[in-house]
């Protein structure tokens, strides 16, 4: 496929706005990158990096929220695992009965966050920081470094132990409707060369649940760009059993995506026709908003959610009606998000056929970043 049609919106949709959690004044109280699931008997969980005290810091911790009542109350989070480093990008997804994959990656960012550290005025603040510095040490980061994922098989009540995986991205994996795991993800080659960018979006399955996986091919790349372009992509199966993935694309070191033809901040779209072996050749969108969640409706409308950093801050959706041929994006879910730090919105579909969206942004002006989520209507 050589072009893609578009249609810009920039339109609200019916929605109402609520929290999964919020803890807007605590020192430990920043949460990010959530994604939502849903277990076969409807309960929804999110999981997300939390108990934080900011964008990059020493203190992430993977977290869960659960709720009963379809989103309209939540348990207060849950910590599923808090290695001395950052665990950062939780993933979530159920793949049967009251089983659970869940995702994220650990980082190793001792220079950054020590540099930080010197500069603070707040000398309580830089003592916190530097206390939560103190256990990362080079024998921390062999150990703990990378990619990984964890089991439960009652909803997210116990977990088996964490196990590395070679690839990460924000959202997991999905399941196909035959059973495997699809996994598309950022390959994690090194704790040095992640952090540059390095590593090919690529392809893996599993058909046990997560414990074994098997890589299937990876994504080519669209022509004058290279692989430190390409981070966060997401997967989704369609009716016809063709894979359609979506790929988030910007600026890296020395290569400015513009000189590509390509929106900084931006997606691809790329299909596969043989269960992830080979891709097409990615298609970009052209328009700014990104990483993308994808869902597959029961309506047969994709449905795609990603975050708008560009004024009017928010989390946004586009839909198509012909899976992926054509898109009509910018539907507006929210666009009142005080700064840009916001987004990585994820969603389920509810008994009644509407979209349940989870995202991260802050409730308030100086405010930590939240768990906030949004129920809405696809548009006639």
């Amino acid at each position: 496929m050589s072009k893609i049609k578009l249609k810009a919106s920039a339109q609200n949709v019916r929605r109402e706005h609520g929290v999964v959690c919020s803890f807007s004044d605590d020192f430990f109280g920043y949460f990010g990158w959530p994604t939502v699931a849903q277990t076969d008997g409807g309960v929804l969980l999110v999981a997300a990096s939390g108990l934080r005290n900011d964008h990059v810091c020493p203190f992430g911790r993977t977290v869960l929220c659960r709720s009963e009542d379809q989103g309209m109350s939540w348990t207060s989070p849950q910590i599923v695992h808090d290695s001395p480093l950052d665990d950062r990008d939780a993933g979530l997804v159920c793949i049967g009965g009251d089983k659970l994959v869940l995702t994220w990656f650990t980082t190793d960012n001792r220079k950054g966050a020590s540099e930080r550290v010197a500069a603070m005025e707040d000398g309580d603040r830089a003592r916190r920081w530097q206390a939560g510095l103190t256990p990362v040490t080079d024998a921390a980061v062999k150990r703990w470094a990378g990619a990984w994922m964890r089991y439960s098989g009652d909803a997210g009540q116990t977990w088996d132990k964490p196990q590395k995986v070679m690839l990460t991205t924000p959202h997991g994996p999905i399941r196909l409707r035959t059973g495997p795991l699809l996994f598309v993800g950022k390959y994690f080659v090194n704790m040095e060369s992640f952090s540059g960018g390095e590593g090919l979006v690529t392809a893996m399955t599993s058909i046990d649940g997560g414990r074994e996986w098997t890589l299937v091919g990876t994504l080519p790349l669209c022509p004058k760009t290279v692989e430190n372009q390409y981070h966060e992509a997401h997967v989704c199966e369609l009716l016809d059993g063709r894979l359609l993935a979506l790929v988030r694309v910007e600026d890296a070191d020395g290569h400015p995506i513009g000189e590509a033809g390509i929106e900084d901040f931006s997606m691809v779209q790329t299909f596969s026709e043989d269960r992830g072996r080979t891709w097409s050749r990615p298609v970009p969108l052209g328009f700014h908003g990104s990483p993308p969640h994808l869902l597959q409706h029961s309506s047969g409308v994709v449905i795609c959610t990603y975050g708008y950093r560009k004024g009017h801050y928010g989390q946004r959706a586009m839909i198509s009606r012909d899976g992926g041929q054509s898109w009509e994006y910018d539907l507006i879910l929210r666009d009142d998000g005080p700064g840009r730090d916001l987004g990585y919105p994820s969603s389920v579909e509810l008994a009644d056929g509407s979209v349940f969206t989870v995202y991260y942004q802050q409730e308030r002006v100086g405010g930590q970043c939240a768990l906030l989520w949004t129920r809405w209507f696809l548009p006639d």
